[in-house]
């Protein structure tokens, strides 16, 4: 449980770390590659072996990490474009209802068994992140912009559900900062390679501000990383009761930083999406 209150702990830290981004004006996108590097930087030296090179592409989980790296950087656009069009709360709903996505395949491929309790709280865990989410009173979806947060909820399933597929069955626990550290690395290649393309079009070079965020993010997004991964090895939590947990809990704590923090606004909805999080976290994960 130490290991899923840590990945808890570095996840809801990222949320404040963008809240910062706003306030101190970071360019996110580049804030966001290099975030990716320091991630990638940070496993390779916590990696207790040696590191060669060439033995990388051999490694069994080698493909998968370039299809994550390359999905990180695609879903962060989407999100992206779904906080601008259809709004943050939308692309926050979004994001962590995608937690249903690794739970069914846990049930489906590794024919996890949930039991009515358990089942009871991941359906209050849905109803928590939906009304911890909500900042507004209605929420209006056109239908021109209603694939945005259908894809965002789509690619964030796919990574929760890839990281468990590939933990499952191709990485060693011994190659947890090597594999994360890869993770990160190709996202920050196609970052990188985008910004590329971008700069053609228009140059810019990042400010100190921007390096300093982006060291940061990433020094909590490796360990977010990392310690989900230790988490999905603890033999009394399935998948599905870690990445509840570990999603609700998130919405719960980011939702607490952000009153105590910087004094944001909390509705009865808000308080009632919490109340339902607490209740289910502690249905999955003593039940």
């Amino acid at each position: 449980m130490l290991d899923l209150g840590l990945s808890v702990l570095f996840s809801s830290l990222i949320f404040v770390v963008f809240k910062l981004f706003d306030t101190y004006k970071v360019e996110t996108l580049y804030a966001i590659i290099i975030n990716y590097v320091v991630a990638s930087t940070v496993g390779m030296i916590l990696y207790e072996k040696n590191i060669v090179l060439l033995e990388i592409p051999t490694k069994p989980w080698f493909l998968g990490t370039l299809v994550l790296g390359i999905l990180f950087i695609l879903v962060f656009n989407l999100m992206a474009a779904t906080s601008q069009k259809s709004g943050v709360s939308v692309a926050s709903v979004a994001t962590k209802m995608s937690l249903v996505i690794p739970v069914i395949f846990g049930m489906l491929v590794y024919d996890e068994k949930l039991g009515a309790l358990k089942s009871i709280g991941i359906f209050l865990a849905l109803a928590a992140v939906y009304f911890a989410s909500v900042k507004e009173r209605n929420i209006l979806i056109k239908k021109n912009v209603l694939i945005l947060p259908v894809l965002v909820f789509i690619g964030s399933g796919i990574i929760d559900t890839s990281i468990k597929y590939l933990e499952e069955t191709l990485v060693p626990k011994e190659e947890f900062p090597l594999f994360s550290a890869v993770v990160f690395g190709s996202a920050a290649i196609t970052g990188i390679i985008f910004i590329g393309i971008k700069s053609f079009r228009t140059r810019s070079t990042p400010s100190i501000t921007t390096a300093l965020g982006g060291i940061g993010l990433g020094i909590l997004n490796y360990f977010s990383i990392y310690y989900l991964l230790r988490a999905l090895q603890h033999e009394n939590l399935n998948s599905a009761s870690v990445f509840t947990i570990n999603n609700v809990a998130i919405v719960m704590f980011s939702t607490l930083l952000g009153v105590i923090l910087f004094k944001e606004r909390i509705s009865i909805k808000n308080w009632m999406g919490i109340t339902l999080a607490v209740i289910s976290i502690f249905l999955v994960a003593f039940f």
